[in-house]
């Protein structure tokens, strides 16, 4: 239902958030992390954030971490349970898209955010630190693991 109205948005309204939004419910899982309560809070200390809605495409979760929580107008697609609690507590409101899109239309005072891309643990064993099953003598270790090849030839001129 999201990705239709947001398609019609895009179509009639000349805004850039409308079609960000459009392209970020279409996005998969791994692309759409979730974002925690203390990034909410991090942007609502910003000097234009006060009386802007926080818009998230994912889902927004609980941290245990932070003390204080502000009062914030946030959006998302769904909310952790504890989170939603934590918000509303606070006396802020939690928002859905279809809200939102009743509140402004194009987008106007709101913050867009996404939670971190490559907090995943799989971005751990991109950069060369392999799934490796045992650190023994025949787990990924080559023939002639171990052994150095040297030139005799030159060893044996001097």
């Amino acid at each position: 239902m999201n990705n239709e109205l947001y398609g019609f948005l895009t179509k009639r309204t000349n805004s850039k958030f409308n079609c960000s939004v459009l392209h970020r419910l279409f996005t998969s899982r791994n692309n759409s992390p979730p974002v925690s309560i203390k990034r909410i809070a991090k942007t609502n200390l910003r000097k234009d954030a006060k009386n802007k809605i926080i818009v998230v495409v994912g889902t927004v979760t609980n941290d245990n971490r932070i003390v204080h929580m502000p009062k914030v107008k946030i959006c998302a697609l769904r909310f952790t349970e504890s989170a939603r609690n934590r918000i509303i507590k606070a006396g802020g409101t939690c928002l859905t898209f279809d809200q939102l899109a009743m509140q402004s239309p194009t987008g106007s005072d709101t913050i867009l955010i996404r939670g971190p891309l490559k907090g995943r643990k799989v971005y751990k064993h991109f950069e060369g630190k392999p799934y490796i099953r045992g650190k023994g003598r025949k787990f990924e270790r080559g023939k002639h693991h171990g052994t150095v090849n040297r030139n005799k030839r030159k060893l044996k001129r001097s």
